[in-house]
C-alpha cells in the first residue's frame, strides 16, 4: 500500500469540496473494496477524505411517499429496516444475499454503488485490463471468462457487474443523490448512474469529479410480490453467476432487474412486456443482444432457469 494522506469531513460540502482540489483524492466510508483494492496498488489515492460522521446514516420516509435512504447506511442496518422489509422486500433480500455478515456489518450504502467489478483480469496487475489501466488490453476476451459479462459488453471489456444491491434498487427506479464542489446537489436516476464500458470502462459511472453521493432515493412502493433469487458457485459469500430480482403485481404485470450477465445492473422494457407470457419469453427478450463467450454462454440457459424458479416460487 503506498503512502497517503487522510482528512475527516465536517460537511458534504467540505467532502466533495476537498475532493475536487486534491489531485488522487478518495472518499472512504466502509472501506471494504477500497482497502483491499489500496493493498494491491490498483487503487493509489494520495488522499483519504473520511465521509464517516456527516451524518448519512438515516432512513427516513420522503414528502413523494417514497425512502431516502443514507448513503452511509450499512447494508446490515438496510436490510434490517422494518419498512424496507415490508414495502421494499426485493432489497433487503438482495442485500442479505450479497457478501458476508460481518462485511454488511462495514459496507455503505454509497459504497456498494462504487464497488469495483470482480473480474479476474482486473485484480491481476500482470494481466492486461483496459478497465484497470485504459489501453493496456482486455485479458479476458481471451481467456477464460466463465464469470462475466454477457450483455452490455464491448470490444473492451467484457467485467460483470458485482453488485446484489444495485441491482434491487435498478429494478425499484431508485435515485442517486449527490453534491458537488460548488454545493450545488442533483439526483441521478440510476439507469444513468453506472456506465456501459464502451470504449472507456476506466469511466464507470456518471459521478463527476469530487462529487459525493449523499442518499439514494425510492419512489413509493411497488407492492406486490417480491423475489429476489441468486445462482453462485458456493452457498454464501460468492458474487452471482446469474441473479434475478422481480416485483409481481396483482394485475399480472411484473418487473424484472438482472445481476451477475451484464456490465451494469440490468433491466429490459421488453422483458417486462413478456411477463404475462412466462418465464422462456422473458428469458428471450432480457437476453436479446447477448454476446457470450465459450466459457459464459451457460448462463443464458441458467438466467432461462432462474426465472422458472421465481414464476413457480410467485404460484407457491
Amino acid at each position: 500500500m503506498r503512502p497517503f494522506t487522510y482528512s475527516r469531513a465536517g460537511s458534504v460540502e467540505e467532502a466533495a469540496k476537498t475532493a475536487a482540489g486534491t489531485q488522487g483524492a478518495r472518499f472512504i466510508a466502509g472501506g471494504t473494496n477500497l482497502l483491499d483494492l489500496m493493498k494491491l496498488q490498483i487503487e493509489t489515492p494520495t488522499h483519504l477524505i473520511d465521509v464517516n460522521h456527516l451524518g448519512l446514516d438515516r432512513i427516513e420516509p420522503t414528502a413523494e411517499g417514497g425512502l431516502r435512504i443514507g448513503a452511509m447506511v450499512r447494508n446490515t442496518d438496510l436490510a434490517a429496516d422494518a419498512t424496507v422489509r415490508r414495502d421494499y422486500a426485493v432489497l433487503s433480500r438482495a442485500l442479505l444475499a450479497g457478501a458476508s455478515g460481518q462485511l454488511r456489518n462495514k459496507a455503505t450504502t454509497g459504497g456498494n454503488l462504487l464497488q469495483r467489478t470482480r473480474c479476474p483480469y482486473f485484480y491481476d496487475t500482470r494481466m492486461p485490463c483496459n478497465r484497470r489501466k485504459p489501453g493496456s488490453g482486455c485479458g479476458a476476451l481471451k481467456g477464460m471468462s466463465r464469470s462475466l459479462a454477457i450483455l452490455g459488453t464491448s470490444e473492451a471489456c467484457i467485467a460483470q457487474h458485482p453488485s446484489d444491491m444495485a441491482v434491487a434498487l435498478r429494478l425499484l427506479d431508485a435515485g442517486v443523490d449527490t453534491v458537488s464542489a460548488d454545493g450545488s446537489r442533483r439526483t441521478i436516476p440510476i439507469a444513468d448512474f453506472h456506465r456501459l464500458p464502451g470504449d472507456t470502462p476506466e469511466v464507470e459511472n456518471a459521478l463527476r469529479p469530487g462529487e459525493l453521493i449523499t442518499s439514494v432515493t425510492l419512489p413509493k412502493p411497488l407492492g406486490g410480490t417480491h423475489i429476489y433469487r441468486k445462482v453462485r458457485d458456493r452457498a454464501s459469500y460468492a458474487f452471482a453467476l446469474v441473479s434475478v430480482a422481480a416485483v409481481f403485481a396483482k394485475d399480472g404485470k411484473a418487473r424484472f432487474a438482472f445481476g451477475g450477465i451484464a456490465t451494469k445492473p440490468w433491466r429490459s422494457d421488453a422483458a417486462d412486456a413478456s411477463a404475462s407470457s412466462g418465464a422462456a419469453a422473458v428469458a428471450e427478450a432480457a437476453l436479446n443482444g447477448a454476446r457470450p463467450t465459450a466459457h459464459n454462454a451457460f448462463k443464458q440457459q441458467l438466467t432461462t432457469r432462474v426465472l422458472a424458479s421465481i414464476y413457480r416460487q410467485k404460484e407457491a
